[in-house]
């Protein structure tokens, strides 16, 4: 069950949490990298409830156009509805738009090799919004979507940095839900992080997240810090050095994060 829903004790104590909507968003989030359809038995399994609860759930995701039905193979697969959920949060991020303008400007550096992403933190993860692919055609490729680990990326350690740090704290409570030891190592790898970004004014990941992939990330703020989001460059390791990434790439990516964030002046960071 690694993607499913956590629900811990005080959503549990909650009276304001809706149980039935987070089963429903559980369901939606079963469906992995490369596949098309899922049965109950498949949801049942990888959510952990009953059947006859899988069964309400699907039926109701259907009748809202969450979820089509092949009645013949006894299986479900996502409808155009949870596409529109998706475009619809994509297209409110007005900061992807501004974004664009920037990330190719850091692209178009003088390493063809180089990639940008903007991410956004979600559980233990970083889900990419904005990518700008490098120019060379058998470089690192990322898409809309990609998944990278918040503790094990630049990226994710960006921004963890950039975080209130009540908002740090819950990432913390989650990891803890998993093993107190993923909680200790995410803790280790922002202490980490958080020095480097203090002395340099970025976060580094070579060989973190891919052996074979390096990269330095930021954080970009939207106004008041209500949302912290990663950018970053990067690219394979054989043709993306450390060295060329910090004295050529990070002044510029520095600039680029100052220019994205909107931030009013008694903000500070990680408070």
């Amino acid at each position: 069950m690694a993607d499913d829903l956590q629900t811990g004790a005080d959503d549990l104590k909650d009276r304001n949490f809706v149980t039935a909507l987070a089963r429903g968003l559980e369901l939606l989030r079963c469906f992995r990298t490369g596949e098309v359809s899922l049965s109950n038995s498949d949801f049942s399994e990888r959510t952990g409830l009953p059947k006859a609860t899988i069964f309400r759930l699907t039926h109701t995701l259907c009748a809202l156009d969450y979820l089509v039905a092949d009645s013949r193979a006894g299986t479900y697969r996502l409808s155009a509805g949870v596409l529109h959920l998706g475009f619809s949060v994509l297209s409110a991020i007005d900061i992807g738009e501004r974004a664009k303008y920037e990330m190719r400007q850091l692209r178009d550096g003088p390493n063809t090799y180089i990639t940008v992403a903007l991410g956004e933190q979600h559980d233990l993860d970083v889900i990419y919004l904005v990518t700008c692919n490098s120019r060379e055609g058998v470089a690192l490729s990322i898409r809309i979507g990609t998944r990278l680990p918040l503790f094990d990326s630049g990226m994710g350690q960006a921004i963890l940095v950039g975080m209130h740090d009540d908002a740090r704290e819950a990432v913390f409570e989650i990891a803890g839900r998993e093993s107190k030891q993923r909680e200790a190592d995410g803790r280790a790898r922002f202490a980490e992080a958080k020095s480097h970004y203090e002395d340099k004014g970025f976060c580094t990941g070579y060989g973190t997240w891919r052996s074979d992939v390096n990269g330095i990330a930021v954080p970009v703020f939207s106004l008041g810090g209500a949302r912290v989001y990663g950018l970053n460059v990067g690219g394979p390791s054989f043709h993306v050095k450390p060295k060329q990434l910090e004295n050529t790439y990070a002044p510029r990516l520095i600039k680029a994060g100052e220019t994205l964030s909107i931030r009013s002046g008694n903000d500070s960071l990680g408070q």
